[in-house]
């Protein structure tokens, strides 16, 4: 998959024929509002740098852009035929909770092939609404290696968007900030934090603070007549996203969890046994 994605890229005709099917409906259910296409380059290697909430968060930014786009996806999806699809519309896998070189690599070639690439900071969803999780580096790392501008988006309104198999109606708002040229902080100590921790991931909170208080259409219309009033301050007044630590991916944290329930588990016999001695005392 790797080397397909390298030295092939994508399909076009693949990606043509799966992005009219997809776009219609998915703009359609979702009332998908885009701002700030334009910071996109027209051409040339970027990073976008969203946060992530849905499996679906690389579609939303797929169809907010008429380039081509490259996305890292997580190895667990690359199987059977749907990763044969994925490689093909610009995926390529990452073995997360570890070091990938072997993705990094495919990151530099994609960006060194002037192509559009989406690295999700975080590392994993993050479901809270209210919270975003600390970000990793590589985006910086790759940005100062490649010369490849790195442009915050905020993504709000898919958290917890499945209801059992089918996505909820919901709107989804796509924000595409100005791009932050690594080249200018190339040869500074701190550039990769200041890059990702300094520039790129305030912007992205402040704009996902922005577009949790927006109202959607029906709330504006609510407190147009004076019905929905209350809830639309309630909405103003949100408070901003909160920052979490560097959040581990949801395969790693459910390994250690059953690790603890074992580890529960295993200490029933002494816990037990210590009880009966306090007994007969």
């Amino acid at each position: 998959m790797h080397s397909r994605a390298r030295e092939r890229g994508v399909n076009r005709r693949l990606y043509a024929v799966v992005r009219a099917l997809v776009t219609p409906p998915m703009r359609a259910w979702f009332r998908v509002r885009v701002s700030g296409a334009d910071q996109v380059p027209a051409r040339g290697a970027a990073i976008v740098a969203p946060n992530h909430k849905s499996f679906l968060d690389a579609f939303f930014v797929g169809i907010s852009t008429h380039r081509h786009v490259r996305f890292i996806a997580k190895a667990e999806l690359m199987k059977g035929p749907i990763g044969w699809l994925f490689v093909r519309l610009g995926a390529f896998p990452v073995r997360r909770g570890e070091s990938d070189a072997e993705a990094i690599e495919t990151a530099r070639a994609v960006l060194r092939q002037g192509g559009l690439l989406v690295m999700f900071p975080e590392g994993t969803r993050v479901d809270d609404p209210n919270v975003l999780g600390s970000p990793h580096h590589g985006a910086g790392r790759l940005a100062l290696e490649t010369g490849a501008p790195i442009i915050p988006t905020a993504i709000a309104g898919t958290h917890k968007l499945w209801l059992g198999p089918l996505p909820k109606p919901r709107r989804v708002q796509v924000t595409f900030l100005p791009p932050i040229d690594a080249r200018q902080l190339d040869g500074r100590a701190d550039a990769v934090d200041e890059i990702i921790d300094r520039q790129v991931w305030p912007s992205v909170q402040r704009e996902y603070g922005r577009q949790l208080k927006r109202p959607g259409l029906i709330l504006a219309a609510l407190a147009a007549t004076g019905l929905g009033a209350g809830l639309l301050a309630r909405r103003r007044a949100r408070r901003p996203p909160r920052l979490l630590g560097v959040i581990e991916p949801g395969k790693v944290r459910r390994r250690k969890a059953r690790r603890q329930r074992r580890e529960w588990f295993a200490r029933i016999p002494h816990r037990a046994a210590k009880l009966l001695r306090i007994a007969r005392r």
